[in-house]
């Protein structure tokens, strides 16, 4: 990356945090509440797309809504972030609005997805036929992301289960040379982010479960070749930087300019690999 596009990529960046950080308070609908947007037989059009992985939820973690948590709007801002800041296509709506979708393991339709998410993973427990599609879907090109889950007793959740879509693929940290953490922005670790009720309530508090979460932790599982097949974001809500950006301006103002440019740097990375 020159330091020309640094400069416009960093300039870039400014306007939005002036912009959004000027947005009135206000609280968007998410969760369980709005619902899910299957796609439709057409929905891979070429352009970049999110898919929210659906699951069962065995388990219940504190703020957490299963699979809809951050659900749609993070997704939403993304996908318009990483138009406005970056030349990649991103499939849209008929309304303008960009085009997010939501998936079942199960689905033949998660193997057009190029970018799948699971959100408050250490509630979550896979059914046999969930382990198959998740395995055939990662093992042909296929990213995960999962974010938003705190604590061991969630990260020993996620992880038996993930043990059994890959056994033979070791989990890792990501070291701070690697690609995905300056393919466009240079960061030196995953934020840790709160979420907005979370960081209201407790007066600025990251750490949602006290000493059992210290720091953000950012993983990852990769194949032979050593891409990434599965990034995990651990001890963080980087969701919530993006999902609430316009709800509280010293919010946006703590989380969402390093919450994007993660976010960005991960999807450009995924295009690229």
């Amino acid at each position: 990356m020159t330091t020309r596009t640094r400069v416009w990529a960093a300039a870039a960046l400014t306007c939005l945090v002036a912009a959004s950080a000027s947005a009135q308070r206000y609280r968007l609908p998410e969760g369980p509440w709005v619902p899910p947007r299957f796609p439709t037989p057409a929905f891979h059009d070429g352009g970049f797309t999110h898919c929210k992985v659906m699951y069962t939820s065995v388990r219940r973690e504190r703020n957490g809504m299963g699979w809809a948590t951050d659900y749609p709007y993070a997704a939403i801002n993304l996908l318009t972030r990483v138009q406005e800041l970056t030349k990649t296509r991103v499939s849209m709506g008929d309304e303008g609005e960009p085009n997010y979708w939501v998936v079942r393991l199960t689905d033949e339709a998660l193997f057009s997805c190029p970018f799948a998410m699971a959100t408050d993973v250490g509630t979550l427990e896979f059914s046999d036929a969930e382990v198959d599609g998740l395995r055939a879907y990662l093992l042909k090109g296929g990213f995960l992301w999962v974010d938003d889950f705190w604590g061991p007793r969630a990260w020993a959740q996620w992880t038996a289960q993930l043990q059994r879509v890959m056994p033979e693929f070791a989990i890792a940290d990501v070291p701070p040379e690697h690609p995905i953490l300056h393919t466009m922005f240079d960061l030196k670790a995953a934020p840790q982010v709160t979420s907005i009720n979370f960081w209201r309530e407790s007066g600025g508090d990251t750490s949602e479960r006290g000493l059992e979460s210290p720091k953000a932790n950012l993983r990852m599982m990769t194949d032979k070749a050593g891409r990434i097949m599965v990034l995990m974001t651990h001890n963080t809500d980087i969701g919530d930087s993006w999902e609430r950006e316009g709800e509280d301006r010293e919010f946006f103002l703590q989380f969402s300019p390093d919450g994007y440019a993660l976010g960005i740097n991960v999807v450009l990375y995924n295009l690229t690999h």
